[in-house]
């Protein structure tokens, strides 16, 4: 059997839709960002996880440790599972940046087009699916939470799914939602994008006794 990749998007924060985040530090969930993270426990339980990873920036680490902690496992925080570093336009409002000339090129061209200062998506991308093809390598036949960003969940399903990089923008990951990919035995299989409900159709065959 493959690897069952659950890919989590943070759960909410006062800077969610309004910021580019991105690498700074010190954004934490809020109120109803707690309260979706706890209730991750509840939804992930018919799945029996193997292993926890999370990008290493708090809203993440905040998401993922509910889950780990009900499992007694240890969150193995990943920075390249941060999100799309966007460099001199780190920490600024979308009000601030979606009118430039720099913005609505990067629109046009996703996969060439850098911040300013910082990453193509393209590259975003690239250090994504190494970490993934990672934890993949470590963790055959197991089902694992990686706990990341909107952009780097967009990315990687963009890739399982055979789209071009330009078209990503196309999926939409909501906060504490749960994308799944069976990855790491022949072609990927996506089970599910943005999912906000019941997971336990993703619930593994116990192991067979031997007799």
């Amino acid at each position: 059997m493959p690897t069952l990749l659950l890919l989590i998007r943070h759960a909410l924060t006062d800077a969610a839709g309004r910021t580019l985040s991105g690498w700074q530090r010190g954004v934490h969930l809020n109120d109803e960002g707690r309260r979706q993270a706890e209730h991750l426990v509840e939804r992930l339980v018919p799945v029996r996880l193997g292993a926890v990873y999370s990008s290493s920036l708090e809203r993440c680490c905040e998401t993922a440790a509910p889950v780990a902690r009900a499992r007694g496992l240890e969150v193995e925080r990943v920075p390249n599972l941060r999100d799309v570093d966007y460099g001199d336009w780190s920490g600024r409002s979308m009000r601030q940046v979606t009118g430039t000339k720099q913005w609505r090129r990067i629109m046009r061209d996703p996969s060439g087009e850098p911040f300013p200062g910082g990453e193509t998506l393209r590259q975003v991308q690239a250090r994504v699916l190494n970490e993934i093809g990672r934890i993949v390598h470590d963790n055959p036949r197991a089902a694992v939470a990686v706990f990341t960003h909107a952009d780097p969940i967009r990315l990687a399903l963009a890739h399982y799914g055979g789209a071009h990089i330009d078209l990503f923008q196309r999926l939409v990951v909501h906060p504490a939602s749960v994308s799944a990919v069976l990855a790491g035995d022949g072609v990927p299989r996506i089970l599910k994008v943005n999912d906000t409900g019941s997971l336990a159709d993703l619930a593994l065959p116990s192991p067979k006794r031997r007799t």
